[in-house]
């Protein structure tokens, strides 16, 4: 249970025990109907019924757990899914679709499993996982600077293949390589790329998209409403995207990064301060990343807390070098803290891999498997100095947590709030990550780190955005409003955490959600709610 708010626990209890006693007494004639099903409702039975696993399949473990990103959620007391299916193409979603409403089992879909509260893989009422590990295809059409994505793909996997067709082509996603595609362009989704271009989800340009009746449908099909609505506004609630398409943007064959670490001792607070009042002003070709936390600094020589920033800039040294004295002189770069590199590169150098680290580590799909608890805020006015001097002492109290620092302005101020569902934009200086993480496989322990992080963002209170306090929905956060476990959350509950994701967006999404699937068949702990 310690992965959920204290007002969770008991109502989550009840539900589990149900769900226990459904798996005990029905597992064996669901999975009976199930297959059933896919065998009357597939194109090729033969094909899907290697790719369904049950619990009493030898791999089902294995495939359960490859791409399941946060083992705090991979424990023996998680409820587990009577099923799991890897389609490898159309017809198969289209069929599982079609018998996971039929049987009423809860259809969870994964692309790349770092949903952060687990929802991708864990529901609390009998369930079952469509895998899109097999969906991986990427098609680029050089020539009209596109290409198509299936929703199974990594970011790595679409930035290594960018760059082995053209180092000038890239796309403004996010810069951990396992992330998959699917689940982090339904939320927006921002990268390094964020200032120059904006968020992902504003370069889809079409998609496939399988709806609850199991039809396959694109841009044209499924109408603007719809097409509006997949792009930031969450996933696992209008269909199953199957693929997007998008348009590629361009960059530099290579560009420069630096990382810079600075400790108390070396004015990290002035520096920060600082960094609030600039970082969203500079040309939208620099982007410049602050992490704060506790480190072991081979700059300062010990283990303290410090700002570390990491910059990427669509350009060459010689040029980034006086646009820093002349912006930003407080920081200090010289030239030594810099290296040129491609873009797809530099993906691996803000996750803290090495310069000349392999391209071929954006292919790997479990990079950052461990325990974690995330949360979001974005700021709008720089938060004084005496606070950020508080704000330091406090991670001395856990063994490992941070704060991301992600500017925004540039091309985010142009981009109107209402145009994707994604609606952080102008305003913003900069968006706030909060992680915490832990190795132990301990209540305790996590409690501890949950504890901590919760009480951080209590502390952040006076100095981020209000009425509402806004939040990311791909740093999904279920301690922000009250939350229906079975995932049938009423618009008044629902509204809580919807205004501070989607801010003014989230009305019309609600309209969007009844209108394609009526019966609220796809749902999970916040997902968009129906009208009644």
């Amino acid at each position: 249970m310690k992965s959920l708010p204290s007002h969770s626990v008991l109502p989550f209890l009840v539900v589990f025990h149900a769900f226990l006693f459904f798996s005990m007494i029905s597992s064996a004639h669901t999975h009976y109907d199930f297959f059933r099903c896919l065998l009357e409702n597939s194109d090729n039975p033969t094909s899907i019924s290697k790719l369904v696993y049950t619990p009493q399949n030898p791999s089902y473990s294995s495939v359960l757990e490859y791409t399941l990103q946060d083992l705090r959620f991979n424990t023996s007391s998680t409820p587990k899914p009577l099923v799991i299916i890897t389609p490898t193409e159309v017809s198969h979603i289209q069929a599982v679709v079609l018998c996971s409403r039929k049987l009423g089992l809860q259809l969870r879909i994964r692309s790349g499993g770092h949903d952060y509260e687990g929802l991708s893989y864990v529901s609390a009422l009998p369930f079952m996982i469509f895998d899109m590990i097999n969906m991986t295809n990427i098609d680029v059409d050089e020539e009209n600077n596109s290409a198509w994505v299936q929703a199974g793909a990594t970011l790595g996997s679409f930035y290594h293949k960018l760059v082995k067709t053209s180092p000038r082509l890239a796309f403004p996603t996010g810069v951990c390589a396992s992330v998959g595609i699917g689940g982090h362009l339904s939320g927006g989704g921002y990268g390094t790329l964020v200032r120059k271009y904006g968020v992902g989800a504003d370069h889809i340009i079409d998609a496939h998209l399988v709806d609850v009746n199991g039809r396959l449908l694109d841009r044209a099909s499924m109408g603007e409403d719809v097409f509006w609505a997949i792009r930031g506004g969450g996933g696992n609630t209008y269909g199953v995207v199957v693929a997007w398409k998008v348009d590629m943007v361009s960059v530099p064959p290579k560009v420069t990064v630096f990382k810079i670490q600075r400790s108390l001792e070396q004015n990290a607070t002035k520096l920060v301060y600082k960094w609030q009042t600039v970082a969203n002003q500079l040309p939208e070709d620099l982007y410049i990343l602050g992490v704060m936390g506790k480190t072991n600094s081979s700059q300062v020589g010990s283990t303290s807390v410090n700002i570390t920033f990491f910059g990427n800039f669509l350009g060459s040294l010689e040029n980034l070098l006086p646009l820093m004295q002349e912006r930003f002189p407080e920081m200090g770069l010289v030239s030594e803290d810099c290296s040129e590199m491609t873009w797809a590169e530099s993906n691996l150098f803000f996750t803290d891999f090495p310069p000349n680290s392999s391209l071929d580590l954006l292919l790997t799909r479990t990079l950052l498997k461990g325990r974690t608890k995330t949360k979001s805020d974005f700021v709008k006015e720089p938060i004084p100095e005496a606070a950020l001097e508080n704000l330091w002492q406090r991670f001395y109290e856990v063994e490992s947590g941070f704060l991301y620092l992600a500017p925004f302005g540039g091309r985010m101020n142009q981009v109107p709030e209402s145009s994707i569902p994604y609606s952080h934009r102008a305003g913003i200086l900069y968006q706030m990550g909060y992680f915490t993480h832990w190795d132990e496989d301990n209540d305790d322990v996590a409690q501890r780190h949950i504890n901590w992080i919760r009480s951080l963002y209590r502390y952040m209170t006076p100095y981020v955005s209000k009425n509402p306090r806004s939040a990311y929905i791909n740093y999904r956060d279920l301690d922000i409003g009250v939350n229906d476990r079975t995932g049938n959350t009423s618009y008044a509950k629902a509204s809580i955490w919807g205004k501070k994701y989607f801010g003014d967006n989230f009305d019309r999404l609600v309209k969007v959600k009844t209108a394609i699937d009526p019966s609220n068949f796809l749902r999970n702990e916040q997902s968009i709610p129906i009208l009644l």
